[in-house]
């Protein structure tokens, strides 16, 4: 499921530390995890123009995955260590570690990001992902 949006599906999406926090399918994972209190860091709005909102996927990483998430992980040499939030939609099956947090780092986060991803998003897959049907 890529560039759906949300629906009125409420999942459970696992978070080291934690523990399963609930979200809207489709809904941003910057979002989710700020609504369920993490703290995650977000300092560009959620446009993919840092890396403050990063995540490890422990399992469910999706495959699909954004140019932007994808040009930004690549500049900063984190690609196939760390994804996104803001770029990244809820599905069931996720779990992840937040990798940043306002409280960890210090730092304050930026404006809150958009409902929708942005930059509009154009989909790719995420190297490593299996293209197996």
């Amino acid at each position: 499921m890529t560039g759906t949006g949300t629906t009125d599906d409420v999942i459970s999406v696992q978070v080291e530390g934690l523990g399963p926090m609930t979200a809207r399918s489709g809904q941003r994972l910057v979002l989710a995890l700020e609504d369920a209190g993490t703290g995650i860091l977000h300092r560009c709005g959620g446009v993919a123009r840092c890396t403050t909102c990063r995540v490890e996927f422990l399992e469910g990483e999706p495959d699909a995955m954004t140019a932007a998430e994808f040009d930004k992980l690549t500049e900063k040499q984190l690609l196939g260590q760390a994804r996104l939030s803001c770029q990244i939609e809820c599905v069931p099956g996720m779990s992840v570690r937040v990798l940043q947090t306002a409280a960890s780092t210090g730092l304050e986060p930026g404006k809150a990001p958009a409902v929708h991803i942005e930059p509009d998003p154009v989909w790719t897959t995420r190297p490593g992902a299996s293209t197996e049907g």
